[in-house]
């Protein structure tokens, strides 16, 4: 084989992936975030209480959870192609459904469906990701669409309540359902284009060369060779796997800030000051603009030093702190400020948690792994939104919710520092040691 440069073949994989993976997780999380804005107006228009508007919230993440694994096990039998497009067109119709809700129940009932409708889709894109980039790229490679979730917050504000003030009205409809419909529609077009343009894995890529190939896919299949590839793994042991929990409860207790407090940002942004619904949204996307600096900074230092597990303790840690400040902050200048250092740590965990949790296992039981640890871990989002809006109901401000936020952090965090993330020897199940991971730790 010729020799070719590495370096080379990696942009070229990453420059053809990542902008369709962007746009998709761009979208995938506006559709998540938006009724953070909708709820500005829409709860006053549907007469929806702080505890309604938190249950629907969370009740997303119990169609999400119900339907990970069997979505991430299908994936893998008819490839991501066809699954992830699949994921968009439906997931897409849902979302903009949500613009015609007539009452409380109806409410729950699309955001549960859109639950079940999404399932599977990062953990799918994450099993696509070790079909394409070598271990000591994906760190990098994760960032590279996860980030688009901060770029959605960061510019989800601006364009969702300005939808919400210029098209409020239009043809009888609610800004805010202007807004649903709007943001559903790009996600059932990406999944088309999906179909159309998306390449399974390396060996079925016109726009590589055959040496390209040959490379990449030997050097993927060595990484699989060295975590058993060809060892039949039951998804009993899967489940049995302690490395699977702790990373589950570790991401699960993230969820808890990440979704608690960014489905809350406009309404706790609002409550800082007298504010329109325009000034909300640009307040509002500083502090994810300031996770895409801390994903990228954290992602390569990450990539560099071999680590996972210190820097996962670190933007925890970090985050707990600040979300705790901001709490009892002496006034909302200093508020806002501590929630946009927040944002600049919270956000960074989340490609390093991928990395990792795509390293455990490759093949259908890779799939099965990465989707349990998902599954778990949205225990976060069943609590994060909607305990938030029953101590706000309950106490009347935030303060006493962030500090919930904080403590769930603060677990995150210990969790990150005495976890185990290499396989146990054979035989045992315990991953949680002193001393820290060689291998994506």
């Amino acid at each position: 084989m010729t020799r070719i440069d590495e370096a080379a073949t990696m942009r070229k994989v990453y420059g053809r992936l990542m902008p369709l993976l962007f746009a998709m997780m761009f979208f995938n999380y506006l559709d998540r975030i938006n009724i953070g804005f909708a709820a500005l107006d829409m709860n006053n228009d549907m007469g929806f209480s702080p505890a309604v508007f938190g249950f629907a919230g969370s009740i997303f993440f119990v169609g999400y959870m119900l339907l990970e694994v069997p979505s991430n096990l299908l994936l893998h039998r008819v490839g991501a192609r066809r699954w992830i497009a699949r994921i968009l067109l439906t997931w897409g119709a849902v979302a903009a459904a949500t613009a015609f809700v007539f009452n409380d129940t109806s409410f729950y009932v699309l955001r549960f469906l859109l639950g079940v409708m999404e399932a599977g889709f990062l953990p799918g894109v994450a099993v696509y990701l070790t079909k394409w980039f070598p271990e000591r790229y994906r760190a990098r490679a994760v960032g590279g669409y996860i980030i688009a979730g901060s770029f959605s917050a960061v510019l989800g504000g601006p364009i969702s309540t300005s939808l919400m003030t210029y098209a409020n009205g239009v043809l009888g409809l609610h800004g805010w359902q202007w807004m649903f419909i709007l943001e559903g529609v790009p996600a059932m077009l990406l999944g088309l284009l999906t179909l159309r343009i998306m390449t399974e894995r390396p060996a079925d890529a016109a726009w590589l060369s055959d040496d390209e190939k040959r490379w990449l896919e030997s050097t993927l299949a060595a990484e699989r060779e060295a975590l058993g590839g060809h060892t039949h793994v039951s998804f009993l042991r899967v489940a049995g796997d302690i490395r699977v929990w702790s990373l589950a409860c570790l991401f699960g207790c993230a969820l808890v800030g990440i979704y608690g407090l960014f489905l809350w940002l406009p309404q706790i942004v609002k409550s800082l000051g007298h504010l329109s619904n325009i000034e909300v949204g640009f307040l509002s996307a500083a502090p994810p603009l300031l996770g895409v600096l801390g994903t990228f900074l954290i992602s390569r230092s990450s990539d560099r030093s071999g680590d996972r597990k210190k820097h996962l303790a670190f933007v925890y840690g970090a985050s707990a702190i600040a979300i705790a400040g901001s709490a009892y902050a002496p006034n909302p200048v200093i508020a806002y400020a501590l929630l946009c250092v927040t944002g600049l740590f919270i956000y960074a965990g989340n490609p390093l948690f991928w990395s990792l949790a795509s390293s455990f296992r490759t093949g259908a039981a890779g799939a099965a792994t990465i989707a349990l640890i998902n599954t778990i871990a949205q225990f976060g989002g069943l609590v994060g939104p909607w305990s938030i809006g029953l101590v706000r109901r309950a106490t009347g401000n935030f303060s006493l919710a962030l500090l919930t936020i904080a403590a769930f952090l603060v677990i995150a965090t210990i969790i990150a520092l005495v976890m185990r993330a290499t396989p146990p020897e054979e035989g045992t199940s315990s991953a949680l040691a002193n001393g820290d991971a060689a291998t994506g730790s």
